[in-house]
């Protein structure tokens, strides 16, 4: 469900479609991939002066929609031990639960 203040159908609201999408398929839970999107929407709301008030960390640097991803899951860690879960998960890996994330990297990266 969109943040309050965005209608059915709008550009928001595609935005935050879009959003949720993208990071399921980078394979982020359903929660998570919402509460992504709507950060992410409600900062591209205060960027654009779509809102009521905003925050210095809302209006500084670049958007996400010019940043293009470039900042999620890369630098020294890269992906979360969620997305390698979810990978074992979708491989069918037993004893992914009980595993660590340089455990499931591993075997996510065997299966493949």
């Amino acid at each position: 469900m969109p943040p309050r203040g965005v209608k059915k159908g709008s550009k928001r609201d595609r935005q935050y479609k879009e959003v949720v999408k993208s990071e399921k398929k980078e394979g982020r839970s359903t929660k998570r991939a919402k509460e992504i999107a709507a950060r992410t929407v409600n900062k591209e709301k205060a960027r654009s002066g779509e809102s009521k008030s905003k925050s210095k960390s809302s209006t500084r640097g670049r958007s996400a929609s010019s940043r293009g991803g470039k900042q999620s899951g890369k630098g020294p860690s890269g992906r979360t031990k969620e997305q390698f879960y979810n990978d074992a998960k979708k491989l069918g890996i037993e004893g992914r639960s009980k595993m660590d994330k340089k455990e499931l990297q591993r075997a996510v990266a065997g299966a493949s």
